[in-house]
């Protein structure tokens, strides 16, 4: 089954299994500290006290770091898509036929030009599947609609022989065209994808 338009996930430093164990550990703890503090063990309650304080600090700073990663991350995927959009189509196919090779791919080449019949990267995977890209380098407000998948769908198998087909844009997809890729097996990388592919916080089209 193909895969529709892959999106990087957009986190928001969710609590996780550490702040969930901090959460259950104070709730264990916090009655257990005043029967302390109702019992004249102050010495016992201060000790809890402080094990507490000092788990919450430690959780305080390992959501901050994962904070400042998440923002160091969408900095450099924002850095790609403006560098994507101010490429030439010519020079977007060769961008993407370098992120081909540099992932591992074999016998990449750009094909794109008259006569190419959709297909504007070449290149074989390292097990061997033929991949078969067309690129669309479209400002932020263009959207790929249904018709140029249509048409990518009619050759990338039948003429191009691919065993993965993608459509990688610096823009999105819109609804008609992410269903129709879905029923065509084309794998969509919109330009939130392309970035975390570039930046290797996403995984490759053919790896999706």
């Amino acid at each position: 089954m193909g895969v529709p338009v892959r999106r990087t996930a957009q986190p928001s430093a969710p609590l996780g299994g550490g702040g969930c164990l901090f959460a259950a550990a104070a709730a264990l703890l916090t009655p257990a500290l005043l029967l302390m503090w109702a019992d004249g063990n102050g010495v016992g309650a201060l000790f809890l006290l402080l094990l507490l304080a000092g788990a919450g600090i430690a959780l305080g700073k390992r959501r901050a770091r994962q904070a400042a990663e998440l923002r160091h991350i969408r900095m450099l995927q924002s850095t790609e898509v403006a560098r994507y959009h101010a490429m030439s189509p010519r020079d977007f196919e060769h961008a993407i036929a370098f992120l081909c090779e540099r992932d591992g791919c074999l016998d990449v080449r750009v094909a794109g030009g008259a006569g190419d019949l959709g297909a504007d990267v070449l290149a074989t995977a390292v097990d061997g599947r033929r991949i078969v890209i067309q690129c669309k380098r479209y400002g932020p407000t263009t959207k790929v609609g249904s018709p140029d998948l249509q048409r990518f769908g009619g050759t990338c198998y039948s003429v191009h022989g691919a065993h993965v087909a993608v459509v990688v844009t610096t823009s999105v997809f819109t609804k008609p065209a992410a269903q129709y890729a879905v029923t065509n097996n084309i794998r969509l990388v919109d330009a939130a994808a392309l970035a975390a592919w570039a930046t290797h916080t996403g995984p490759a089209p053919w790896m999706m």
